[in-house]
């Protein structure tokens, strides 16, 4: 017994010492704004489309134009760049948890502080274990259950890395109007934030904004982090917290926002939202308000149908397995069999995600950072009371005719727009015409998969599918197997169920369950998908 009481009064200390560094101090510095004359105290944190945001030290976040700082100020925004950027390869990741970077502690000041902490408690242990032995070994023990716990869910907390395959699979099936890419960090989504299902319809508190693609691409695309992190107070998704942007990104590409409007009310109980739970916003944006539960007819059951811009995954009406969906906690989701947290929708409040549980930015514009943002081409517009949209329907590739009543009356916008950019908007009325033309932004393209653009059938063939045997990987004289890097093996879950690091011409699916599967080939510079299924 006595041998045992240092042992645990040694582990205890340095479990305890560890737990107590904390990951979020960031240091401090003294930044000169020259265009305005002014110092501020702040922490760099990113720079994103030409902006340097800055966060200060009672955590508020501001923003600023890298033009805006002196000259050496700039230099040291591009460095913490670099080293961004430098983190931010294919090895990052095993190589901060050979660092310690990212992990709850400082792992060498707390192994070397850790050692003096245990000189300390073997001290301590000496000097009173005759007289209260009994007692002090049963309370070091309750604390280093407890120490061991917390310090466990910490390492489980900071070290959630989601798969970019298993995101990928949620927006498959609505490719290419969305394309994905990623990196270390991030998962981005491309796209123009219009769905393929009849907008609009239903709405009786129109706003007087319609649907116009948008470009959330390149710089401007949705943002999923990759390493999310358990907030340690769930911020509420409510009419005090993110009110301007999106919350969550749906497998379509069509942004997810706050239940409650800029205004504080529910969208959906003021009648605001059409017949799939969403609409236009101030810069004519179509986004929804409540969950895209709809998309469970098109996704597969056990993927899921939307991520938060935390990091977590938002299922609909089934678990991430195919069960059905179990109690909700008061953040609206839960933690699946594999200790990672996810979300569900729901038909009623709140929706989707009645908390951020995982740890996001907040600006003070209330919009969580970073995200993709809309483009404005003309004024908002204020609502249109008794106004009932009964129609909204394409009139070509570049335009839509929206058709509405009031007071007894039908009226109709039509408008359309040019690739240059100007938009054209006709309000037909019982009265006549009225037109405005204003000059915006150019519309652009979803950009399509690199490889799947360069390299067809004929060149890399994937075959049988279905397939019950085995999958063969026909290559032609302009794919060699030596620029074959990888080939990986998804199912549905995004869990990985093959690799080699090798061209292999055939797989053995022999072991593998029945249903669809994901081949992924990567080349030097390019990453190729197919889809198979497995009978």
């Amino acid at each position: 017994m006595k041998i045992f009481l240092p042992v645990f009064c040694c582990l205890f200390c340095q479990i305890g010492f560890a737990h107590g560094f904390s990951q979020d101090r960031v240091p401090l510095k003294h930044w000169n704004i020259a265009k305005e004359n002014q110092t501020i105290e702040a922490s760099f944190l990113m720079f994103k489309n030409g902006n340097v945001f800055l966060e200060d030290p009672a955590h508020k976040i501001a923003q600023y134009p890298i033009a805006a700082f002196s000259t050496q100020d700039q230099a040291i925004v591009r460095e913490n760049v670099a080293k961004l950027e430098q983190l931010n390869n294919p090895n990052s990741i095993q190589q901060l948890v050979k660092q310690g970077v990212g992990l709850p502690t400082a792992i060498g000041e707390s192994w070397f502080l850790g050692f003096f902490m245990v000189i300390v408690s073997l001290a301590f242990y000496w000097l009173i274990a005759k007289r209260q032995q009994k007692h002090l070994l049963v309370a070091i023990s309750l604390l280093l259950v407890s120490a061991l716990y917390s310090f466990k869910t910490d390492i489980q907390q900071a070290l959630v890395v989601t798969d970019p395959a298993f995101v990928d699979a949620a927006f498959e099936p609505f490719k290419p109007k969305v394309h994905t890419f990623w990196d270390d960090t991030y998962f981005y989504v491309e796209s123009k934030g219009i769905p393929s299902h009849q907008m609009m319809t239903g709405i009786t508190g129109w706003q007087q904004q319609v649907p116009i693609p948008q470009c959330y691409i390149g710089n401007n695309a949705w943002p999923i982090p990759l390493n999310p992190m358990i907030a340690a107070t769930p911020v509420p998704v409510s009419p005090q917290h993110f009110l301007r942007g999106a919350i969550a990104i749906a497998a379509n590409g069509v942004p997810i926002f706050n239940p409650f409007t800029n205004t504080g009310v529910d969208a959906l109980l003021d009648g605001q939202l059409d017949n799939y739970g969403g609409h236009c916003g101030r810069a004519d944006d179509y986004h929804y308000h409540t969950a895209p539960l709809f998309l469970d007819d098109v996704t597969p059951a056990i993927l899921p149908i939307a991520f938060a811009l935390d990091g977590f995954a938002v299922y609909g009406s089934l678990e991430p397995d195919g069960a059905t969906m179990i109690a909700l906690d008061a953040n609206h989701g839960h933690y699946g069999d594999d200790g990672v947290y996810h979300y569900h929708g729901t038909s009623t409040a709140p929706y989707m995600i009645g908390n951020m549980v995982g740890k996001v930015t907040e600006d003070n514009t209330l919009q969580i950072i970073p995200q993709a943002h809309a483009n404005p081409i003309r004024p908002a517009g204020t609502p249109l009371q008794g106004a009932v949209i009964t129609d909204c329907q394409s009139n070509g590739p570049f335009g839509y005719t929206l058709t509405y009543t009031k007071s007894g009356q039908t009226y109709t916008l039509q408008y359309s727009w040019t690739q240059a950019g100007v938009y054209t908007f006709n309000f037909v009325n019982p009265g006549g015409t009225t037109t405005q033309i204003y000059n915006g932004f150019a519309q652009c393209d979803v950009p399509t998969a690199t490889f799947d653009a360069e390299v067809d059938d004929s060149q890399l063939l994937v075959f049988p599918n279905p397939a019950n045997d085995g999958i063969s990987i026909q290559l032609s004289d302009a794919v060699l197997p030596n620029d074959i890097l990888a080939i990986s093996l998804y199912n549905l879950k995004g869990k990985k169920v093959y690799q080699t690091d090798h061209y292999t011409p055939k797989l053995d699916i022999n072991h593998l369950a029945k249903g669809p599967y994901f081949v992924k080939i990567q080349l030097s510079n390019q990453l190729v998908t197919k889809k198979i299924i497995v009978l």
